[in-house]
Parts: C-alpha cells; structure tokens; sequence
C-alpha cells in the first residue's frame, strides 16, 4: 500500500478548514499566551491571508495524503513568494489520528520534496513548537536542522 499525496479539492479542504483553525488557535494559546478569543481571531485572520482563494491559491501546494482510496492526512506548503526567496514552507502537516504511527507523515514530507525539487525549490523549512517533541524528532530524522530559535519565560506575579 503505496501513499500518494493529490491535490485538495475545494470540498476536501472546507472540511479541513476549521479543524486547523481550531487546532492552530489552541497552539496559540497553550504557545503564544493568547486569549481563546484572540487566538480564534488571529488563527482565522492568518489562514484567510495565506490562503485568500481557498485551494485554488497560488503557490500553495495544498495536498490530501491517501492509501489507496484512503485518506490519511494532509499537507500545505507554500512555494518561495519571488526568485529571491529560496525556501519553501511547511504551514501544516496532518495525520488524522487512526493513521498515526505508520510513516505517513515522513512520507508526506518524502514525496513534497521531490515535487519542490522538480520545480526546482532547494529548501524547505517550517516551525515546530518546542513541546512538540514527537514532529521534532521526525524532522531531525528528515534532515531538518534548527536554524532558529524562539524562547520564553513564564513570569510569577509578585506575591
């Protein structure tokens, strides 16, 4: 049973939209230190602008990942905005939960990458929460390496 990664049609990706909203704004709060309420909002503000006509945007390669007739999981990665920038990047990689822990994400990520190196992308990055230690051993595993960082600190109210 082979993955294949197809483009997401218009249905598949409304069906997926409010999971990663969803998904994306509870990472703000428990990450970012926003409110429910401002995280829902930025979440819905940030993916109306990355993705301003849905899946038919340009240069995002939004794609569903599939076992035979099944879907598994997604992948959305925009392509380098000008010849200037070089990168490529990861904006979310899914696995639904039943299919976890089968390889599909590396395989996701696997068959991305050969698409970007046919169109002649030579790098490709993403954020990862620190917390998130199971995706960061995957990337290390990929070849991904940390090219930057961003830290915080919880700050105790005086007593």
């Amino acid at each position: 049973m082979e993955l294949t990664l197809t483009p997401v049609t218009e249905q598949e990706l409304a069906r997926l939209w409010e999971p990663l909203q969803v998904g994306y704004a509870e990472d703000l709060v428990a990450h970012r230190g926003l409110t429910p309420e401002a995280a829902r909002e930025r979440s819905a503000e940030q993916l109306r602008e990355l993705l301003p006509e849905a899946a038919a945007t340009e240069r995002a390669l939004l794609r569903v990942g599939r076992v035979d007739d099944t879907e598994v999981g997604w992948i959305w990665v925009n392509l380098p905005a000008s010849a200037d920038t070089r990168q490529a990047w990861i904006y979310n990689i899914e696995v639904h939960p039943a299919h976890r822990g089968r390889g599909h994400a590396r395989r996701m990520i696997q068959l991305i990458e050969a698409e970007l190196a046919e169109l002649g992308v030579p790098e490709l990055g993403l954020n990862v929460f620190g917390t998130n230690t199971v995706a960061i051993g995957l990337y290390r595993s990929l070849g991904f390496e940390v090219t930057a960082q961003q830290m915080a600190k919880r700050i105790d109210p005086p007593s």
